[in-house]
């Protein structure tokens, strides 16, 4: 899912009395000044996979490194659980995500009018925040893309949480996936600290998959981040054990 980013608005207030084509146009504007603003950042990532049917369970812990204009790595220093599982469901997220922030997929999936259709469903409360709650669709689903709801802070005009479910279906044996993303402010920058993902199977039935986000370094001017998890680490490309290095390389687009 991309990185969901807006800046503060806070000299004009949590105006709830606002349409919805100003919601919609605050939070893009919001992203995409946000978007030039962040040089720099890294995080220490948590996969965890849980299968209720025959009670598999794996485990990865992963370092991210993000440079503008669009440049991603990611290195793998702990591994748990089932081979199988890490290497095709957990590490096939990460090149998932990997392939999402090409500069032409990312200009198609990026919450935007260009994108995708919105509807006001309510106002309220988030996490202590006033907030805005739309419906939203693609115009042009894809794999990428996603239908359901979106929380937008009503101060920042920054999304702070996503539900929903992909826009096409991946496979036949998969009958349902629901997600939810959840994003908190740090410093200027709104940034994920939890998705969570059910997919019901035909064959492997209930499969919960859990990503958590924590020690972020945001527009740090030093090389590579600090371990993740006070383990040592070695990289070693293209080899299936812990120390897995992918990287995405630099492109003119945006820096999800």
């Amino acid at each position: 899912m991309a990185l969901l980013i807006a800046p503060s608005l806070g000299a004009q207030g949590p105006a709830m009395e606002l349409s919805l084509e100003e919601v919609v146009e605050r939070m893009t504007a919001s992203d995409e000044a946000r978007t030039a603003a962040l040089a720099n950042y890294s995080s220490a990532r948590r996969y965890t996979l849980r299968n209720t049917r025959f009670g598999t369970r794996a485990e990865l812990e992963v370092e991210m490194r993000f440079h503008n204009p669009g440049a991603k790595e990611f290195r793998v220093t702990l591994e748990k659980g089932s081979r199988i599982v890490r290497d095709r469901v957990l590490k096939r997220l990460i090149k998932a995500e990997l392939e999402s922030a090409r500069p032409e997929i990312l200009a198609s999936t990026r919450i935007t009018p260009k994108n995708y259709t919105f509807k006001l469903h309510s106002t309220g409360d988030c996490e202590e925040r006033r907030c805005y709650v739309l419906d939203v669709s693609p115009k042009a689903p894809s794999k990428f893309h996603f239908r359901g709801r979106i929380w937008v802070d009503a101060e920042d005009f920054a999304v702070s949480r996503i539900e929903g479910s992909p826009a096409l279906n991946p496979s036949f044996w998969i009958k349902k996936t629901s997600f939810v993303h959840e994003y908190r402010k740090f410093d200027r920058f709104w940034l994920p600290v939890a998705n969570r993902s059910t997919t019901e199977a035909r064959i492997f039935g209930r499969t919960e998959v859990a990503v958590h986000y924590s020690l972020y370094r945001i527009n740090q001017a030093e090389g590579r981040p600090k371990e993740a998890g006070g383990q040592g680490t070695v990289t070693l490309e293209g080899v299936g054990t812990s120390g897995d290095d992918w990287r995405a390389q630099p492109s003119n687009g945006g820096n999800r």
